[in-house]
């Protein structure tokens, strides 16, 4: 049976109420405009750096193969993980505004260290005439570099965590007025972020591809102290929410009490007394009952002995008594893991064209005309405008000519999604594979090192991609935001963050085994070199497709199961839910 109290939980990550008489004086449309013009210009700045940083290494640091690869991977892999340092930090210690603050000023100091690399030619190796004969960057070269980088990731960890939820605080969402402005503030960072999108994809990157690296770094560094400038005007007019606790220390806690009371067997008896106290519904809007999936996790709230409960009804050692409503929410985190790892495995290709993809178009006519030289970065655009397309046709086409038809709702469930961006995810890497290996035949019968292949022949790879994306990773996103109560959205974020992270280190060890494994006996490995022409990339692709096969299968057959054939209701409609999803994935994969 489960013991109930008036107390309220002990879980303590969720931030209190603001009187009515501060959302009057503080929050509201006021404080979003400056959260906005905050938000526009950092995405701004951290696009224009995600979007070329392959390009820059390999042609300012005659950087290649696999360290190449290495480096931005784990960059992009540390960046997502530092998400959820940022997210414990937040919400356990400084706050939203502060874990905000000091991020973007990380991310100021460095992106400045970047820029400097970029306009001081001592920090660089000389520049390389002769691809095979570049020389390879010094070791302190190398430091100052990974310096700017690792203050970068860090000031990604504590920005992307809390950017959106810091917005969302300024909306009373216990009044409909105010779930519709925050329906309202979804969409107008949706565009916000699109619009900083698209600069930076196109005239930033021109502009640090073909005019100047050191004045394409300079425009993200101006932009990162604008986006401070007005983050710190605004400040009298947020709503500023203390921090309350972390509900990642809440699933430690249970982890700690269902290890500490192993022994108990809960089968041998019915009449275990569970602590599951009366909760503020404000606080805690979805109070979660006991089940039996996971039934040892339950052991963390049996009361054993009355010495576990205070007088007034609280645990004496929260790291020994959790209420029922921390163990089901871990639960709820548990019950995700299957389909976590199927999303782990989208993400690893959608991982190859922000390294590979852009090395491939490095090496390719890049020629438009006489005159304009199209950057390889652009054609990351490709896949962002497949991914935009498919929602338009989706929303705006798809489901309301099939409400006409059908006279019903004819979406396309989540299970349909993720399976159908695993199918695109296998043909992005087939046609990738099909493409390097024309592209390299073609520059090894020219004998040159640059491909006389227009890189227009990678669109079909990167629209591939977008339509991964777009398919699978929003679906996942949303799968990860409607498994979890109300109370717990915030870790569907931090999930999706570490996927994305997870999704990086393994493409960088998959890398480093296929080099080691082709490289043995002398022979000539498939990855690693200077130049794509002695590499056998194609070959990699091909592999990366049959890890997507397999993904296929396990996602079929096992992790499918867990994906509910109908859609799940969510506060705003499906149509805001996308909208979130889509910025979240375009963030992060970019």
């Amino acid at each position: 049976m489960a013991l109930n109290s008036t107390s309220h939980s002990p879980s303590t990550h969720h931030e209190d109420s603001v009187p009515p008489s501060t959302s009057r004086k503080a929050g509201g449309w006021r404080a979003i405009a400056y959260i906005l013009g905050n938000e526009s210009f950092e995405k701004l700045a951290s696009m224009s750096l995600i979007a070329n940083l392959t390009v820059y290494l390999r042609t300012k640091y005659n950087l290649g193969g696999i360290f190449l690869v290495n480096v931005v991977t784990i960059w992009t892999g540390s960046s997502n993980v530092l998400s959820i340092a940022g997210a414990i930090v937040s919400d356990a210690y400084l706050g939203r505004f502060l874990t905000l603050l000091f991020g973007s000023i990380s991310s100021l100091v460095g992106m400045g260290t970047t820029a400097l690399t970029a306009a001081i030619p001592e920090l660089r190796p000389p520049a390389c005439h002769e691809p095979s004969a570049c020389e390879k960057p010094q070791g302190w070269q190398i430091l100052v570099l990974l310096l700017g980088l690792g203050l970068l990731a860090i000031g990604a960890g504590g920005i992307r965590p809390c950017n959106i939820a810091f917005g969302a605080d300024q909306f009373d969402t216990r009044t409909e007025k105010g779930k519709a402005r925050l329906e309202s503030f979804f969409n107008w960072w949706y565009f916000s972020f699109t619009i900083a999108l698209m600069i930076a994809l196109t005239g930033v990157v021109y502009v640090q591809t073909n005019i100047s690296w050191a004045i394409g770094f300079a425009i993200p560094t101006v932009c990162l102290a604008c986006s401070i400038i007005i983050f710190l005007i605004g400040r009298k007019t947020y709503i500023i929410r203390k921090p309350q606790g972390s509900i990642f220390i809440d699933m430690a806690k249970v982890i700690s009490a269902s290890i500490k009371k192993r022994k108990v067997n809960l089968r041998q008896s019915s009449d275990h007394t569970f602590y599951s106290p009366a909760t503020d519904e404000e606080l805690e809007p979805t109070k979660l009952m006991l089940t039996d999936r996971f039934n040892c996790l339950n052991k963390a709230a049996v009361i054993l002995d009355s010495s576990e409960l205070d007088c007034q009804g609280q645990p004496t050692d929260s790291w020994r008594l959790c209420s029922v409503q921390q163990v089901e929410q871990l639960k709820c985190l548990v019950g995700i893991v299957p389909v976590w790892c199927s999303a782990i495995g989208c993400f690893v290709v959608m991982d190859q064209q922000n390294t590979f993809g852009n090395l491939q178009g490095i090496q390719m006519n890049q020629f438009l005309g006489p005159h304009f030289k199209v950057p390889p970065a652009w054609m990351g655009n490709t896949s962002m405008i497949a991914l935009s397309f498919w929602i338009f046709i989706y929303q705006r086409l798809y489901l309301p000519t099939s409400r006409k038809i059908m006279k019903r709702d004819a979406r396309i469930t989540l299970k349909e999604k993720i399976r159908t961006g695993i199918v695109m995810s296998i043909l992005c890497m087939v046609v990738a594979g099909i493409i390097e290996k024309k592209r390299r035949e073609s520059a090894l019968k020219h004998g040159s090192h640059v491909s006389p292949l227009s890189i227009g022949f990678l669109l079909p790879q990167f629209v591939l991609s977008g339509l991964t994306e777009a398919f699978a990773a929003v679906a996942i996103m949303e799968f990860f935001t409607v498994q979890m109560p109300e109370s717990m959205r915030s870790i569907a974020g931090a999930v999706f963050f570490l996927s994305l992270s997870i999704g990086s280190y393994l493409s960088s060890l998959i890398v480093n085994i296929i080099h080691v494994a082709t490289g043995k006996n002398g022979r000539q490995p498939w990855l690693g070199d200077h130049d794509l022409n002695k590499n056998r990339l194609d070959y990699y692709y091909f592999i990366i497709a049959s890890l997507g096969v397999i993904n296929f299968v396990y996602f079929t057959f096992f992790a499918g199961n867990y994906v509910s054939s109908k859609k799940a209701i969510t506060t705003g409609g499906d149509l805001q839910l996308d909208n979130h999803s889509i910025s979240q994935s375009r963030k992060f994969s970019t």
